[in-house]
């Protein structure tokens, strides 16, 4: 089952600083669902999930400046 993160309205750092903690408690497999409005964090999550060995299995822009991305834990 998937979490879902909800950082709409949540400015940069703060998607990824969130990310990063709600990953830790999860199982490796398990899938994290970031909603996000913040432009620099289509940068800053899927480089942080490739550095830390999680795979990005869907990235979708759902509104004008909304975006969600699927983490799924790899290590």
């Amino acid at each position: 089952m998937a979490k879902v993160l909800e950082t709409t309205g949540m400015v940069c750092p703060f998607p990824l600083v969130e990310a990063k903690e709600a990953i830790v408690d999860m199982a490796k497999g398990e899938e994290l669902i970031i909603n996000f409005d913040c432009t620099q964090a289509t940068e800053s999550i899927p480089r942080w999930a490739a550095t830390e060995g999680h795979e990005i299995t869907e990235f979708e822009q759902i509104d004008d400046a909304k975006w969600r991305i699927i983490v799924k834990k790899g290590n």
